[in-house]
């Protein structure tokens, strides 16, 4: 018997409620894609939000899986939201939702009311689950300045640590560029999380096609993917995978003139003194209003895009297992 590892499988399992489409297609191996819910109340203004939800469920159904997209609500974490869920999230009173991930996890299902879970936590219910395929926008990361900044600290996502433990595929854009993407990937192969760029040699940028940095590895396209990502699962070895695709093209930001954006928002904020968990939100919706909305459909492009690959993903490992 495999080890559970969450430890008390029984106190996660109590706390999941599996909408009846999603457990139908666990119980008959159909592909499954599991899709974040903190773009939805804390990523994106409405009515944007609400329209990248379905428009991501959307894309997830159209390449052959199902989606699931995961929250908390009510002490319980919810794999698979209908649309009125989806709706309350998108339309919620701002600050009154939480932003959930595993350190606050138990404090969000205990509060009550709803929360909506970041990279770590929809990877801990998509595993829970037996979901293999996770679909979001860009991943968190290690701050820029994080550790020589003007307040030094080891400002690191849980996300990284989360994809170290919790052996799940993890389709995105690359880290959120607003981060540092060299030590981001540097603590990534420190804690053997294989990091693969999907048609280039260069990981891309989340807003941009090019952060900058080369892929710790490739692949030439989506067959040689599916390999990759059964091996690394089939392994055993207690880690996911990140999977990085590049922004489409048509809604893709210059590099440089994103960087130069970036810097300014990230200026403004140390002035402003905004760290924590307010710091991204903050950033996200600076650089929105420093590009004209410009990096609002660049982000709405990948997040949907992601979806796709995902759900061709997940198709392609359920057809090679059976």
């Amino acid at each position: 018997m495999t080890a559970d590892p969450f430890g008390s499988a029984a106190g996660l399992r109590d706390r999941l409620a599996v909408v009846p489409r999603v457990a139908a297609a666990l119980a008959a191996g159909r592909p499954v894609v599991a899709l974040e819910s903190t773009l939805i109340s804390h990523g994106l203004p409405y009515p944007a939000n609400l329209e990248v939800a379905r428009a991501s469920e959307a894309a997830v159904r159209t390449a052959g899986a199902e989606p699931a997209t995961v929250a908390v609500h009510d002490g319980r974490l919810l794999v698979g939201l209908d649309e009125a869920a989806l709706e309350a999230l998108a339309t919620a009173p701002a600050g009154s939702v939480r932003k959930v991930a595993r350190p606050t996890l138990a404090a969000g299902l205990a509060a009550g009311g709803w929360a909506a879970t970041t990279v770590s936590a929809t990877m801990i219910a998509a595993h829970a689950v037996g979901i293999e395929v996770f679909a979001t926008g860009g991943i968190g990361g290690v701050h820029r300045g994080a550790f020589d900044g003007p307040r030094p600290s080891i400002d690191v996502s849980a996300d990284l640590a989360e994809l170290a433990r919790t052996p799940v595929a993890v389709v995105c854009a690359g880290p959120k560029a607003i981060l540092d993407i060299p030590r981001t990937l540097e603590y990534l192969e420190t804690h053997g999380v294989p990091v693969v760029t999907v048609g280039q040699d260069r990981l891309p940028g989340f807003y941009s096609r090019d952060s900058g940095c080369p892929s710790p590895s490739w692949v030439p396209d989506e067959e040689a993917l599916v390999r990759v990502v059964r091996t690394q699962l089939d392994l055993g070895l207690g880690a996911g995978l990140l999977v990085c695709t590049p922004v489409p093209e048509e809604a893709a930001l210059p590099r440089a003139e994103i960087d130069g954006t970036i810097e300014r928002a990230l200026a403004e904020a140390e002035a402003a003194r905004v760290a924590g968990p307010a710091l991204t939100p903050w950033l996200l919706g600076r650089i929105s209003e420093l590009t004209g909305g410009a990096s609002v459909r660049a982000n709405t492009a990948l997040i949907v895009h992601d979806a796709v690959v995902a759900g061709r993903l997940a198709v392609a490992l359920a057809v090679a297992r059976t």
